[in-house]
């Protein structure tokens, strides 16, 4: 008997590998299960944030998410919903498209409804706009649309959108442990060391001792390196904050922790409040807004959502090592018919909407090839609901080091771009740089694709671009023109 056919024996033998194709991927149960942890405590920190941002912003009307004026109650609300479709979603993804990768409310677009748009109308009115959003990209990925247009994308530009990924995801890391920050004084640079150029607190020292860790384990090539990383650094937080007293982080405290302060909780468990689920009113926002600026606040929130996951479900397969010759991930098709749902869950949920989450390739560092990771992932956060107080135990500081490995080991396939062709050269480049210096996957992609189109032009080879190129790119050029092109009609 073969290598091969002895591992689909094994691999055959077992209903449960079968299904996820774990040993045919060259994975474990073991690996799986710590890849889905991982993922899950390197993205948690979205049931405390986006409560924050959604459950503290009101609307057009006056009101906080959910009706009313009490803004406890908000973020209450917004916290357990917002556990129960990323759990949802994420176990979706797992089991209809087996692929290591999940998801929760997108940040940055959470900001955007929360700021830009539901102050002009009622939340309700903003979160059928989401789902209109969902349901569109959901009809453009039915029709094959989205998948020719990931497919007609060049190899070595999928490529770039990976590397720039973990540019995007280890300055994350760095940003939220408080290691880089923006300075306070105007007139300076964008970003600096620390505070004035020097690390301040405790916190940023758990992020080091996690980082150090983290890279000492996997350079031993113990199992569960990130995991463990992970776990010792919040133990760490944990004793330090008992005996410290540091605090959370602000202008008089500069030296505190980032989002949650890791102090054992009064309780653990809570009763979970879903009253926001159905809260939309699908075509409330033309009645608020008029036609033309509710198709444009549409438009911006499509094209963030679609790029944005063709990007992360590159770099995931290509950390996994799970794409084919042309850049591909198995299962393409179902990934982003997922997403798409996905999108719509979270505004018929009034929760924004829902994405597929980069830190998903830190599971991926920890062994994660299959969708078992996901649907592990997915479950961690339906538990979060009732046990919200112990999400909060994990700090930004003992998270993110796992995302700084990641990107390194994602910034490795580099190497894959021939930089001695300027017209693949330069657009790779600019998808790389501008991924973390924009602090958006969609704009590193939109200018990518645009450059790409603009050199074969002036170098006399705009036949050699794909039809679906020039579609894509003319709709980035719209997509960056959008804030003029808004003013522009409502003055």
């Amino acid at each position: 008997m073969s290598s091969s056919q002895a591992t689909t024996a094994r691999s055959g033998s077992n209903p449960f590998d079968s299904f996820f194709k774990i040993t045919e991927r060259g994975s474990t149960l073991g690996r799986e299960l710590r890849g889905g942890l991982v993922t899950f405590f390197t993205m948690a920190y979205i049931v405390v944030l986006n409560p924050l941002i959604i459950g503290s912003a009101k609307d057009g009307d006056g009101q906080f998410i959910g009706g009313g004026l009490d803004s406890g109650a908000a973020i209450a609300k917004v916290a357990v919903t917002t556990a129960l479709v990323a759990g949802v979603v994420t176990i979706l993804m797992g089991l209809v498209a087996n692929f290591p990768l999940a998801l929760a409310t997108g940040l940055g677009l959470n900001a955007f409804i929360a700021f830009s748009v539901a102050s002009k109308m009622t939340w309700a009115d903003a979160m059928g706009l989401v789902v209109l959003e969902g349901l569109i990209i959901l009809i453009l990925v039915l029709t094959g649309f989205r998948k020719a247009v990931f497919e007609a994308v060049p190899v070595q530009l999928k490529v770039a959108i990976s590397v720039g990924i973990g540019l995007f995801i280890a300055f994350i890391g760095v940003v939220d442990a408080g290691f880089v920050r923006r300075p306070g004084a105007a007139g300076g640079p964008p970003v600096e060391l620390g505070v004035g150029g020097n690390l301040r607190g405790w916190p940023v020292l758990v992020f080091v001792v996690g980082l150090i860790l983290i890279i000492a384990l996997y350079a031993r090539k113990v199992k569960g390196a990130i995991l463990i990383g992970i776990v010792a650094a919040t133990i760490l937080a944990i004793v330090v904050e008992a005996v410290a007293k540091v605090g959370g982080r602000t202008a008089d405290n500069p030296g505190g922790w980032g989002l949650s302060v890791p102090a054992l909780p009064d309780k653990v468990f809570t009763t979970p409040n879903f009253d926001l689920v159905g809260e939309f009113n699908l075509f409330g926002s033309f009645e608020r807004v008029g036609l033309i600026s509710a198709l444009l606040l549409i438009f911006t929130l499509m094209l963030a959502d679609f790029f944005d996951t063709m990007g992360t479900m590159t770099a995931i397969g290509a950390e996994a090592g799970l794409l084919d010759k042309d850049g591909n991930p198995p299962n393409s098709q179902r990934i982003l018919v997922v997403d798409s749902v996905a999108a719509a869950a979270g505004g018929a949920a009034s929760v924004s909407s829902n994405t597929s989450y980069i830190e998903s390739a830190s599971g991926v560092g920890e062994g994660a090839r299959t969708g078992l990771a996901s649907v592990v992932t997915g479950i961690c956060f339906l538990i979060s609901m009732v046990v919200a107080p112990l999400v909060t135990l994990v700090p930004y500081e003992a998270a993110t080091p796992a995302l700084i490995l990641v990107g390194f080991l994602m910034m490795t396939q580099v190497k894959g771009i021939d930089f001695d062709d300027i017209e693949l050269a330069f657009p790779a480049f600019l998808t790389i740089i501008l991924m973390p210096f924009t602090y958006s996957i969609t704009a590193g992609i939109g200018a990518g694709f645009v450059s790409f189109v603009i050199l074969k032009v002036v170098r006399g080879k705009a036949r050699q671009v794909h039809p679906l190129m020039w579609v894509v790119s003319a709709l980035f050029v719209i997509y960056f023109a959008i804030g003029p092109l808004s003013d522009w009609l409502t003055n």
